[in-house]
């Protein structure tokens, strides 16, 4: 049996502004409550430490990672929790030096002495952290590592090849692009067909169907909030939100009232390529400020890039397809998501792993293979545009300045929303038979970069714009 990912492995419902560094270390933190639990240790735990390593101690602050680890110890669901209610969690830990553990009972908890940064990288992989409690004479150690898009593990690969994997049983497994294409030839169906098939293994169409439509209605109200939501953002850098100034110059003075009646809207706008480039990036820009503000956002692959896939989607339904709607966004979103397992499985969608080209790169990918699909493209063609999405991010490094999910990570959004549409256009114009470049290939020489890759480029933010440019310069 192949590893099995599904659709909402990829597509994940959290709070930003990172996925490797807010939603795994809060999803650990969850998972070592169950541990303390299942030990039958928690009634008598008296104080927890928490250890961060490597990527998450050195950009760990920029990322909010302390405040992650907070949140999942106090039993905080990053899917549901009130994004208005954060502020106050982490400030009664913060004023109290008391943390409510699993919100039932009340442990000593300071976070300048109980969160410790350990700039020193543990074996086996980048996002390390370890949780400590104490229970009388027991001291319980948990380490769990972070690996890219909320993912979480008790031990990680070094090589693709060791990699410990769950199992499952899907009627058609795919490790590679080539298993995929295989499937549709002998099924004579698309990608998303052969996707829908095995999400149906592992649950009711009734359930994909709420699913996919709550990440898509996640989505478009983070586009929605971003585009009306104007400031500072958080953090230091003092960078002004774009998106509003934007949006209220690109819609005019249509009235709407809600995220629906504001995509309906949108349709009736002036449609030149100048405003095209300018509503995508719009679509874009708006996501990753809500990320960056610790709003809801779904990780496509992960936080920082999940701005791109909204925003070609969005991009298909007010500009390419009036008509659009619940039928294309879950066949869009199947297909995204199938492309984005296959850079997990052969590859990384870890920035501390692989650089930006695991983030934006695959998100890319995953935009241009959904929407060459949409826009009447066969299954080669489909992994076409992934291959050219993804081949002209190879190399990008991560460089956040002051560990900050904000420059230039924001903007880079804009440019894989971009890179995806004209890599779908490319593909549909291409006979398969002419292709020298297989995707399978770049995924492979996606993680070979990866692992040649300086680690200072690895969101260590030792290195690049995040060293030429310091927060004082802003």
């Amino acid at each position: 049996m192949n590893e099995c990912i599904s659709v909402f492995d990829m597509l994940k419902i959290g709070v930003g502004p990172s996925s490797s560094h807010t939603l795994g270390p809060w999803r650990a933190a969850e998972r070592f409550l169950k541990e303390l639990h299942e030990e039958g240790i928690f009634g008598n735990v008296m104080h927890v430490k928490v250890d961060l390593y490597g990527s998450l101690s050195l950009t760990g602050k920029g990322h909010a990672t302390d405040l992650a680890v907070m949140l999942g110890l106090s039993g905080a669901d990053p899917e549901y929790v009130p994004v208005e209610d954060i502020e106050g969690i982490i400030d009664g830990i913060n004023l109290n030096n008391k943390l409510k553990l699993d919100n039932s009972r009340e442990i000593d908890f300071n976070p300048v002495v109980d969160i410790v940064l350990n700039r020193n990288f543990l074996p086996f992989h980048a996002n390390g952290l370890t949780f400590t409690a104490t229970a009388g004479k027991i001291e319980y150690i948990s380490t769990f590592y972070s690996i890219g898009g909320g993912f979480v593990v008790k031990e990680e690969r070094t090589v693709a090849k060791e990699k410990e994997i769950i199992k499952c049983a899907f009627p058609f497994p795919t490790d590679k692009a080539d298993d995929l294409l295989n499937f549709t030839r002998q099924e004579n169906k698309s990608i998303s067909e052969i996707v829908y098939e095995n999400e149906k293994s592992i649950r009711s169409e009734e359930e994909i169907h709420h699913e996919l439509m709550r990440v898509w209605n996640t989505m478009l109200e983070c586009m929605y909030i971003g585009c009306h939501t104007e400031g500072i953002l958080p953090g230091g850098l003092k960078v002004r939100r774009r998106a509003f100034d934007m949006h209220k110059n690109l819609i005019g003075e249509l009235p709407y009232t809600n995220p629906w009646e504001w995509l309906q809207v949108i349709r009736k706008t002036e449609v030149k390529f100048r405003q095209i480039l300018k509503w995508v990036s719009c679509f874009a820009l708006s996501v990753n400020e809500v990320n960056a503000s610790l709003g809801r956002v779904v990780t496509a692959p992960t936080n920082g890039s999940a701005g791109v896939i909204p925003a070609v989607l969005m991009y298909y339904m007010v500009i390419e397809n009036h008509n659009a709607g619940e039928k294309e966004i879950k066949q869009f979103l199947m297909v995204a998501g199938e492309i984005g397992s296959i850079f997990k499985k052969g590859a990384t969608i870890s920035a501390a792993m692989g650089g930006c080209q695991a983030e934006i790169g695959v998100s890319s990918a995953m935009a241009a293979a959904a929407l060459c699909e949409l826009m009447g493209g066969n299954p080669e063609q489909c992994l076409i545009a992934a291959e050219i999405a993804m081949e002209h991010h190879l190399g990008l490094t991560c460089d956040p300045i002051g560990g900050l999910v904000q420059i230039p990570c924001i903007e880079r959004n804009t440019m894989g929303a971009i890179k995806a549409i004209n890599a779908a256009e490319l593909a549909l114009e291409t006979d398969p038979k002419n292709v020298k470049v297989p995707l399978d290939k770049v995924v492979n020489t996606m993680w070979e970069t990866a692992r040649d890759m300086n680690n200072k480029y690895k969101e260590t933010s030792e290195g690049g714009l995040a060293v030429a440019v310091n927060i004082s310069d802003c």
